[in-house]
């Protein structure tokens, strides 16, 4: 090994001994603080700027970033509050339906205009309670198409997504074709089991992964109310 190559590596030995004593010592400029004085570091601009410059510009990032997040959570906040209340006028408005078709209806309706919904349909795997409830929502304790859900109905977690053909056929019918992406979340009761689903003609509408937390709340919801309307095993 040269004589160069033996400084160049006693060098760099020498600033790594630095670096590390003071990763140890956090407060050692606390002792010496006249060295920070001649400390200098180089820009971005290219330009030289000293350590104080250097961590005054730092400290006004992390501010603008702090500032910035406050914001947004306090968007995210503005948003669920408003959530809330739109599926708080929703759940009083299913709670005044009194009979089946009208409470569907007003569902429906509803999630239309307030929830950005281009499609939105129920299907219930039971038989109406007496026979002025009947409403095509209700497809039978013994409907074959439960099978499309059974996976999702046994988990009781709402899915995002592309719907399968199959599935998508059944719950839209002919206005299926266009719809791109859906949220479904499963309905239950004693002895029942049912389908709320949401679609829309964007894909990324609604996505598979995405938090589905007021759906649930909602599925949980509806189901208490059509309890009186449905069957009971």
């Amino acid at each position: 090994m040269s004589a160069q190559e033996d400084k160049s590596e006693a060098t760099t030995i020498t600033k790594m001994n630095v670096a590390m004593y003071l990763e140890d010592h956090p407060d050692f400029f606390k002792e010496y603080p006249a060295l920070l004085i001649g400390l200098e570091l180089p820009h971005e601009s290219g330009r030289v700027v000293s350590l104080a410059e250097k961590q005054v510009a730092l400290l006004r990032e992390q501010n603008r970033q702090a500032r910035r997040r406050l914001h947004e959570l306090i968007e995210i906040a503005r948003q669920n509050e408003d959530l809330a209340r739109r599926l708080h006028r929703l759940t009083l408005g299913l709670m005044a339906a009194d009979r089946p078709a009208a409470l569907f209806k007003t569902l429906y309706a509803d999630l239309q205009q307030n929830f950005q919904a281009d499609q939105a349909v129920v299907r219930l795997f039971a038989e109406p309670a007496r026979a002025p409830h009947a409403a095509p929502e209700f497809a039978g304790e013994d409907a074959d198409e439960r099978a499309l859900f059974k996976g999702m109905i046994a988990k009781r977690q709402p899915l995002c997504g592309p719907l399968q053909a199959p599935q998508r056929a059944f719950l839209f019918g002919a206005e299926a074709g266009d719809l791109a992406s859906a949220v479904m979340a499963p309905l239950s009761g004693a002895g029942w089991s049912g389908i709320l689903a949401i679609a829309s003609l964007d894909a990324e509408r609604f996505r598979p992964g995405e938090g589905v937390d007021l759906l649930a709340n909602l599925a949980e919801l509806l189901s208490l109310i059509l309890k009186p309307w449905v069957k009971a095993a």
